[in-house]
């Protein structure tokens, strides 16, 4: 197909999927955030160089390009898979291995959790085995693992669901108070409410919108109709927000594979300093992307102090750790610092970043005598947008620092046999 028969086909600027054919066959599967355009860009005379040979001779062969709408990215992106994995065109499967591909696992436990694993993972094994459980369902392949991450984000946003946290443990999880967990863990939630839950992200993955959405309404009648107005009302902001799907990060993404130069994810560090009068003293650093925690990106240091010594000093502590923090040049900076303090721990904190030429917002947390915090000092508009992860982070960031500090108390002590 070149590109005088390709400005006979007429394609919306809305989101979808479109398809590459010969004949009857389909060639090729694509999504897009505007089927104009990304279709377009098959054509362009760099074809070779953005896209490679692979994808050029799969348009050489192609002889008409169909499409089918959506009405959002997120939708287009759980399509394609679909799709991909019903008909298993040929540019599709040739263009990356099985093996490498994304696939979002259901697991078969009285709670069920939400896993993306590689294909590699799966093959020919009844049972994930790092965690030795059964596989409820799996859908997929999804090509690119940073979309499916950011389609994942929203679907939890409107369909809460468990991931590592212990159920009935009766401590609410970090998750639960962001939102993103139903209450599995501190009880809030039944079997049977948690399995209606899941059954709706299981026909979010098979493409069923419409029967999510007569599930939804059906259930709205019957909390309604029990008097249970708040469940009523919850479910009513879940049919809102899936007609409202705000798929920001997938436009983003979507963007990125066009080969343009996509807007980075919002990121928020917070540090801590932990140690008993100045022995074992560690700092650490955790991470919120987009809303949730980062845990892969969370990062321990042993504080070393001047010449080895270390004080009992937490302006000089917390310098430290910056330094070495903002030393990683292969570290994503962050959007936002939360510090645990007030002005003196601010100012360390901006000498550091000026000294480093970074010009990065800081928000501290200031604490009463109990350790209780009772103001948010930053700027105010940011403080109003993320009041909530600012004091999570916060609590997380001691929570990980205590934990870490107590890891390092109980070592056992190594014995210099040549001294007494």
């Amino acid at each position: 197909m070149n590109r005088q028969q390709f400005e006979k086909t007429s394609l919306p600027d809305n989101p979808g999927i479109y398809f590459f054919k010969k004949g009857k066959d389909i060639l090729y599967v694509g999504k897009a955030t505007s089927l104009r355009d990304r279709v377009r860009s098959y054509f362009s005379s760099d074809l070779v160089v953005t896209r490679g040979p692979f994808l050029v001779k799969m348009v050489d062969e192609a002889e008409k390009i169909t499409y089918t709408e959506t009405n959002s990215v997120l939708e287009a992106l759980i399509l394609e898979a679909y799709t991909i994995k019903e008909y298993q065109p040929i540019y599709n499967t040739k263009e990356k291995d099985d093996k490498s591909y994304n696939f979002v696992v259901i697991t078969d436990e009285a709670y069920p959790r939400l896993l993306v694993e590689r294909g590699r993972n799966l093959l020919n094994d009844p049972k994930l085995s790092k965690l030795n459980i059964k596989i409820r369902s799996v859908y997929g392949p999804f090509p690119f693992g940073n979309q499916l991450r950011d389609a994942v984000k929203i679907i939890r946003r409107i369909f809460p669901f468990r991931d590592k946290c212990i159920p009935v443990s009766g401590k609410p999880c970090f998750n639960r108070q962001l939102g993103l967990c139903p209450g599995v863990c501190s009880g809030e939630i039944s079997k049977k409410e948690y399995a209606r839950l899941i059954c709706n992200i299981e026909l979010f993955f098979s493409g069923k919108m419409a029967q999510i959405h007569k599930n939804l309404e059906k259930e709205m009648k019957a909390y309604a109709k029990a008097k249970e107005f708040e469940k009523a009302e919850l479910t009513k902001r879940r049919l809102f927000s899936l007609d409202h799907i705000r798929d920001v990060s997938l436009i983003r993404n979507d963007v990125f594979d066009s080969g343009d130069i996509p807007q980075s994810q919002y990121r928020i560090e917070a540090y801590d300093i932990a140690h008993i009068s100045g022995k074992d003293t560690v700092g650490v650093m955790v991470v919120l992307e987009d809303g949730e925690l980062a845990r892969n990106e969370y990062r321990k240091f042993k504080i070393k102090g001047v010449d080895g010594e270390v004080k009992v000093d937490d302006t000089k502590n917390l310098r430290e750790l910056l330094t070495r923090r903002l030393g990683h040049a292969e570290w994503k900076l962050p959007n936002l610092i939360v510090l645990d303090g007030g002005v003196a721990q601010r100012n360390v904190a901006e000498a550091v970043l000026k000294a480093h030429g970074f010009s990065i917002e800081i928000a501290s947390v200031v604490k009463d005598e109990r350790h209780t915090a009772k103001e948010i000092v930053g700027k105010t508009s940011t403080i109003q947008k993320h009041a909530k992860e600012i004091l999570l982070l916060n609590s997380e960031s001691h929570r990980f620092a205590q934990a870490y500090h107590a890891n390092l108390r109980r070592r056992p002590y190594k014995i210099d046999k040549g001294k007494r």
